[in-house]
């Protein structure tokens, strides 16, 4: 899967409590953002619910769930996903070769079955509220890329990094984005806007700064700027 040259997106992390609180963001907010992301947190509430929601509104689905399981199990689930049709989701590249080969499969096979497009598959190598050696990212990136993935959850930081060594098309899903001047909450590897789209990377995730924000349309209108003026 080549990467989106020269188009960074930004997806809004929808970690709230309640299908109402997902569905007003989702209403105030598309089509300026056009993809959210959907976690443990809600998912573990609503399910399927809150992907139906999004879709019906028009927008993309990233759920992240970060599957980590024998090959069998996550092959269940990476169908599962499949089939309510989300653009994204992700695994941890720690889960080994043959849990990730399964996976790649499963999502192939059944979206051959559907006759629609196949999600994309991201490996989360280390959590942004870790502190990593650049090392043992770019080593779990390979294997996942090997695997078969289509690209790699991690900050900023190691985007550039893995963007100079790893010689192949591949997508960087970059969380922990924080507008200047923001707080970094529990992330230890936050970025800017601008620094983010500078080391490579083909997705922003951002969630407090626009969730908490006195207008989050109009904070997003600004990330957005922001993304325009980094040469987007």
């Amino acid at each position: 899967m080549p990467r989106l040259k020269n188009k960074t997106r930004v997806i809004l992390a929808l970690d709230v409590d309640t299908l109402e609180e997902a569905k007003r963001f989702v209403n105030r907010l598309y089509p300026a953002i056009k993809i959210f992301k959907i976690g443990s947190r809600l998912f573990t509430s609503y399910g399927p619910r809150v992907v139906e929601m999004i879709r019906s509104k028009g927008a993309e689905v990233f759920l992240d769930l970060k599957y980590f399981d024998i090959p069998n199990t996550v092959a269940g689930a990476v169908e599962a996903a499949t089939r309510l049709r989300v653009k994204m989701l992700t695994l941890h590249v720690s889960g080994g070769s043959r849990m990730l080969q399964a996976a790649v499969e499963a999502a192939r096979r059944q979206a051959k079955a559907l006759k629609i497009p196949r999600p994309l598959l991201l490996g989360v190598t280390v959590l942004t509220s870790q502190e990593s050696g650049d090392k043992k990212v770019l080593s779990l990136a390979r294997q996942g890329l090997q695997d078969g993935l289509d690209g790699i959850v991690c900050s900023a930081r190691e985007s550039g990094a893995l963007r100079r060594k790893i010689k192949k098309d591949f997508i960087i899903v970059t969380p922990g984005i924080r507008p200047g001047g923001s707080g970094i909450d529990d992330q230890k590897r936050t970025a800017t806007v601008a620094e983010a789209v500078k080391a490579g990377s083909d997705f922003l995730v951002i969630g407090r700064p626009i969730l908490k924000a006195a207008d989050p349309l109009s904070q997003t209108e600004e990330i957005l700027g922001d993304l325009n003026g980094a040469g987007n």
